[in-house]
């Protein structure tokens, strides 16, 4: 394994990317996190979006000069392409690679469209990625603080032989450098994200919350219990996880708890879950998964719908919006407000 190296900002040319035009497409939760603090990092932003469109309100109202998106890239120097993964290909061939020239820099926040070829630029364009390691609202709220997520990069082509300096420089104005800064592949990065995405961090941990509740509500026990066990105290456990790993959340809990999770753990994610995460990793490797993913998207997402209607209307979520709007513990002002960001 390799030397781990963590890029801050005292090892990056921080104003290397204020010499350059950058065009953010997208006003999502990475297009508002990235663009409010590349503008109060110095940097000449500028919007590409859907003028009149809902976005386009959102970062007016920011202050932000808006353009369509053919325009912002004949504009720009760095093109960040920040939409959603479904539609970056349509959005690519038809309205940023027509507009492109020579030496300007394509840059991601996630590997998928180029990784597994739905985009595939020019040669003499620098292709990289700033991922930060967080959503974008948590990038922009952590800058806010003084504080910063952190963040991968990458380069994928590199004509102009300074593409690893820009990617750098970019993700200091956005505040990784504060927090750190690791170099991957824009391919280690896709399959390694995906596969925590749908095994672990979203996928796992979504369906063994909602597997634990659904075995206490069976068994007799309140909803009410059962969230605060299964769901409630989670956040409250990987707090501590991510302080200092599993060994100060076993630090932290009781000795019962602590045997409990080393004994009882591994029945519940043991070889078949494992080996359920072999089967995703592989489908995920071989493009099966980006396959069937973008054809969702592309007919209609019917599934995709229906698969979200049915997690909205589970007994967790209920019983959970009925527990935060009833208890005062915890409260502060939201990170995400869906009518500003």
């Amino acid at each position: 394994m390799s030397e781990l190296k963590i890029y801050r900002d005292k090892d990056i040319d921080t104003d290397l990317i204020k010499t350059k035009k950058i065009a953010v497409i997208g006003f999502g939760s990475q297009g508002y996190g990235q663009s409010l603090n590349l503008k109060d990092s110095g940097c000449d932003v500028v919007l590409g979006l859907r003028l009149g469109g809902n976005s386009d309100k959102k970062a007016k109202n920011y202050g932000f000069k808006t353009m369509t998106i053919e325009d912002a890239v004949k504009w720009a120097d760095v093109i960040q392409v920040l939409i959603p993964d479904e539609v970056q290909a349509k959005v690519y061939e038809e309205q940023i690679k027509p507009n492109m020239r020579a030496g300007q820099y394509l840059m991601f926040a996630h590997g998928f469209n180029i990784h597994y070829k739905k985009i595939v630029p020019a040669k003499d364009i620098n292709v990289i990625m700033v991922a930060p390691k967080g959503p974008g609202h948590t990038v922009r709220s952590q800058y806010v603080e003084g504080k910063g997520v952190p963040s991968l990069i990458a380069v994928y082509q590199d004509p102009t032989g300074d593409s690893k300096k820009v990617a750098l420089s970019y993700a200091a104005a956005i505040g990784a450098g504060r927090a750190g800064i690791i170099e991957t592949t824009f391919r280690e990065e896709t399959e390694t994200d995906l596969f925590g995405e749908q095994a672990v961090i979203c996928g796992g941990v979504s369906a063994l919350m909602k597997a634990g509740f659904e075995v206490l509500t069976e068994a007799g026990y309140s909803p009410y219990m059962a969230y605060f066990e299964v769901l409630h105290e989670m956040k409250l456990i990987i707090d501590l996880v991510n302080q200092g790993g599993l060994a100060d959340m076993r630090y932290s809990i009781s000795n019962t708890a602590e045997y409990g999770d080393m004994t009882r753990g591994p029945k519940v994610i043991g070889e078949p879950s494992k080996n359920a995460m072999r089967e995703i990793l592989k489908d995920i490797q071989s493009g099966k998964f980006a396959d069937e993913f973008t054809n969702e998207m592309a007919t209609g997402h019917k599934k995709f719908d229906k698969l979200r209607e049915e997690n909205r209307n589970h007994e967790i979520e209920k019983i959970g919006e009925e527990i935060r709007s009833s208890f005062s513990w915890g409260r502060k002002e939201n990170i995400i407000d869906r009518s500003k960001n």
